[in-house]
């Protein structure tokens, strides 16, 4: 008879179950580490506007190294960089996490840059800043939008667009045409919905009619369906 023959028959029916045991709470431990709620560290702040639900670190913190993904955007004599959307400033050295100028642009912003919709036009919103689509993937730091006023009309604070490609138009892509629609739109109307947002322009329903027609018209041209 050899070692293992002498345990006891009933041990060797129940190591198995012990064993099994064993590895399902190994395998729970990092289900339960998951589902735990992140942590917000002294130098960080959560970003729950506009559902975006995102941390950053906070205005001022100092980093000792950029990202490796750190994208460097120059305007006249200062540097900054981009990255995961946040924005530094080099300091003695250092890099602090900075406001972005306005008027500032950038090549491309992250996957989940929050999509904010006012009027007829649409923002990007991520870490506290907002950005204006551009032409060939890029992006214009700009002040942020007011809500639209309690004296715009019903028409203007309840009509919503969708815009769908036709022709297989990248996201970027569309975000250039929507914008060169607009402008086209604006020229041919004289109705701004980004200045009826912010209170520089008063809403005008006939305008806004002329602005949407020509705005469709733009965009139908270029190979959407506009609904």
């Amino acid at each position: 008879m050899t070692p293992s023959d002498k345990t006891p028959p009933l041990a060797r029916r129940q190591r198995p179950r012990w064993i099994y045991l064993f590895a399902v709470a190994a395998l729970a431990l990092p289900m339960l580490a998951v589902a735990q709620p992140r942590r917000i560290e002294p130098q960080q702040w959560q970003d729950i506007r506009h559902g975006h639900q995102r941390v950053y670190p906070v205005t001022g913190h100092v980093a000792t190294r950029l990202p490796a993904r750190a994208h460097l955007v120059v305007r006249g004599n200062s540097r900054y960089w981009f990255a995961d959307g946040i924005w530094y400033a080099s300091r003695g050295g250092r890099y602090v996490v900075t406001r972005p100028p306005h008027g500032l642009v950038v090549t491309g912003l992250p996957a989940f840059a929050t999509a904010v919709t006012i009027g007829a036009v649409t923002y990007y919103y991520a870490n506290n800043v907002y950005y204006r689509p551009l032409p060939a993937g890029r992006f214009e730091v700009v002040s942020p939008p007011a809500e639209l006023p309690a004296a715009v009309t019903a028409a203007t604070t309840t009509a919503q667009v969708f815009v769908y490609p036709r022709q297989g138009q990248s996201a970027e892509q569309q975000a250039g045409d929507e914008y060169e629609c607009h402008r086209w739109a604006t020229s041919r109307s004289g109705f701004d919905p980004t200045q009826v947002a912010t209170g520089t322009m008063p809403p005008g329903a006939g305008q806004q009619q002329d602005y949407q027609r020509a705005a469709a018209a733009c965009l139908e041209g270029r190979g959407y369906t506009v609904r």
